[in-house]
């Protein structure tokens, strides 16, 4: 496929995370070792939140691959806050810390605060070997208490998933955080799908008649305006409309609008069970063969492909 017939406006940063590379041009993956230590009584929603964030990044092929271990103290099941136990891989005596990127503590709060001789020094050791420390609820305590956060700032908080979003903020761009952010927002309502391009959306920056003719198409997606239309009721010529596109977004106003209704139709066919002819319909399509071409012109594969793969990764 030519690179030609990729997007070709900001919504590529809505997007990027999710079309097929071609063949020869998959980027150089990285990848972050990340260990967990769970406790007796740990929050179960914190670690499922962390770990939500990190299986997600890897689905929205982000440019570094988690790779995940659990550990608990003795190498048994640990019980969480819940009730639940979860299988562990290692003992914390066992683990490598010379092999980690990271080493998070989940802590929770029915845990007990007491650090043993053996936790205390495998944080040191892991400390020395270059290991970023980290703490879910209350975990961050055990840092402290092994003197590793002298000097600095610390607060706990029970949002894992905040957390790890954070740290997979050191290896990647916005866009494909904001990619992660959207699918583990996925369970919100149909009709609040969000389309936007933040950084483009909130520019006060842009002439007023630009952002004007961007709020009707976020707001005509399933019966597009034409470009006629759009100009008249911004109250500008379709050249000065044009113009304004191509000088504040380089795209033409057909262009950003085809790649926004597809932007939708992405986002229904992942986080929705409509068929394929509702979702060409939702998307402004008045032709399912259109919009199988449109879409697999832009993301490298067909909806029905796309939708199928978006599954199997879950």
């Amino acid at each position: 496929m030519a690179k030609s017939a990729r997007f070709d406006s900001p919504l590529i940063s809505k997007n990027r995370a999710f079309i097929e590379v071609e063949t020869g041009e998959a980027p150089i993956v990285d990848s972050r070792r990340i260990a967990f230590v769970l406790f007796e009584h740990f929050s179960l929603m914190a670690f499922t939140g962390a770990m939500d964030a990190l299986v997600t990044a890897n689905l929205v092929k982000a440019p570094v691959e988690y790779e995940v271990t659990v550990v608990s103290i003795d190498g048994r099941r640990a019980m969480s806050d819940l009730g639940i136990e979860v299988a562990v891989d290692d003992s914390l005596e066992d683990l490598q810390e010379e092999t980690l990127d990271y080493l998070i503590l989940c802590g929770g709060y029915r845990l007990e605060m007491h650090a043993t001789p053996e936790l205390r020094a495998k944080l040191r050791a892991a400390d020395y070997a270059g290991c970023m420390l980290g703490g879910l609820w209350n975990g961050a305590y055990f840092i402290a208490e092994a003197g590793l956060l002298d000097g600095y700032e610390c607060a706990f908080h029970p949002d894992g998933r905040a957390m790890m979003l954070s740290i997979i903020s050191r290896d990647c761009d916005i866009a494909c955080i904001s990619a992660i952010e959207e699918v583990l927002s996925c369970d919100k309502a149909a009709e609040a799908i969000d389309t936007s391009v933040i950084s483009i959306d909130r520019d006060l920056s842009l002439p007023q008649s630009l952002r004007n003719a961007l709020e009707l198409m976020h707001h005509n997606i399933d019966e597009p305006l034409s470009i006629g239309e759009l100009a008249t009721c911004v109250d500008v010529s379709r050249r000065q409309l044009e113009r304004l596109f191509g000088r504040c977004l380089e795209t033409t106003p057909a262009r950003y609008y085809l790649e926004l209704r597809l932007t939708r139709a992405r986002q229904l066919l992942q986080q929705t069970n409509k068929d394929l002819a509702d979702i060409a319909v939702a998307a402004g399509f008045v032709s399912i063969s259109h919009f199988r071409r449109c879409f697999s012109q832009l993301f490298g594969v067909s909806p029905g492909r796309f939708r199928k793969a978006s599954r199997q990764a879950r």
